[in-house]
């Protein structure tokens, strides 16, 4: 039996970061649910309401591929009220060839953290307007943090606003990304002027009821939505899509049981049966995106897993100094 290689959170830091690599990556990975025969199962969601807490098991398999990763990602959403982290978790690697493990990455999150803010670049990149300069983020925990800095490495940003429940901690998350990023970052209590002043808008909450509405949309804007990953979470209301000039989603099976197209669907605003278009097929040049400087769209992000076995696999082939160019690439 081969060893198995197990990684501790700090030793997934020093190989896999925040970056423009990791973003090809996971554009890549996108991709290939479009153009790949990938083997993706629904999520298996373990829901805790009396702790505010959930737990969500993700994988894929990528023909081609050697490796793939199954996750385990609890979300407990009060603990940081008790000092603790909101998000752990940890990711088995496993050989595509033998079925063996190869590795265990007690990552607490770390990989979730980072291939979700690359999603959300990627869809910045993808669906925003070329010339987008302001960043609204609706939330203030490490995620809000990970998304600005993510939408920072595909487009020229200038100035951010954040707005969050806890003002105190809305106003750190902003003095943090200042010191980080360099950039002009405000504070709001009103998502109102959030909205109004921003070209692109992320939002980051475990919300179960709406937080932007149609008629705070202006022409020109891209909304990635990607708190809602959950039956019980919903940060965009339903007429917010209904308005959109364009709609996309990571996955739109998942979409339709835990993204905001749930919502949208629920409240008769589509039916299941109606045409939507993933992410991957807008990279792979089979859907169009934005159409228009003037097109509102919206990319509606659950999580996937091949995004997992995507930063698994790049972890273990950088973990082993293999060439990490030849897995992922666009």
């Amino acid at each position: 039996m081969p060893d198995i290689k197990i990684l501790t959170e700090s030793e997934l830091r020093r190989v896999v970061s925040l970056d423009a690599p990791l973003i090809d990556c996971i554009e890549s990975a996108f991709k290939s649910l479009a153009t790949a025969d990938v083997a993706m199962p629904p999520i298996m969601s373990l829901h805790i309401p009396e702790h505010n807490g959930e737990v969500d098991v993700k994988t894929a398999y990528v023909p081609g591929v050697p490796s793939f990763a199954i996750k385990m990602s609890p979300g407990f959403f009060d603990n940081p009220k008790i000092g603790l982290p909101s998000l752990n978790g940890l990711m088995v690697v496993f050989s595509a060839k033998t079925g063996l493990v190869e590795a265990l990455f007690l990552d607490n999150g770390y990989l979730t953290d980072i291939r979700t803010a690359a999603a959300g670049a990627v869809a910045a990149r993808w669906l925003s307007r070329q010339d987008s300069k302001s960043v609204g983020i609706i939330g203030s925990g490490l995620q809000a943090r990970l998304q600005l800095k993510a939408v920072t490495l595909v487009r020229d940003i200038e100035k951010a606003v954040i707005w969050g429940r806890d003002s105190d901690r809305a106003l750190q998350c902003a003095e943090d990304c200042r010191e980080s990023m360099g950039i002009d970052v405000s504070t709001t209590d009103n998502i109102d002027d959030l909205m109004s002043g921003c070209d692109i808008i992320v939002t980051t909450t475990p919300s179960p009821s709406p937080l932007v509405f149609a008629g705070q949309l202006r022409p020109g804007q891209h909304i990635t939505a990607m708190g809602s990953d959950a039956e019980y979470k919903n940060e965009l209301a339903p007429d917010v899509l209904a308005v959109a000039d364009r709609y996309v989603c990571d996955s739109l099976a998942q979409c339709l049981k835990q993204g905001e197209l749930r919502s949208a669907v629920a409240a008769g605003r589509f039916t299941e049966d109606a045409e939507f278009t993933e992410l991957g097929a807008v990279i792979a040049g089979q859907k169009s995106g934005r159409r228009s400087i003037r097109d509102i769209t919206i990319c509606d992000l659950t999580g996937t897993g091949v995004q997992d076995t995507a930063i698994a696999t790049l972890a273990y082939q950088r973990s082993n100094l293999a060439d990490v160019g030849s897995i992922f690439s666009s």
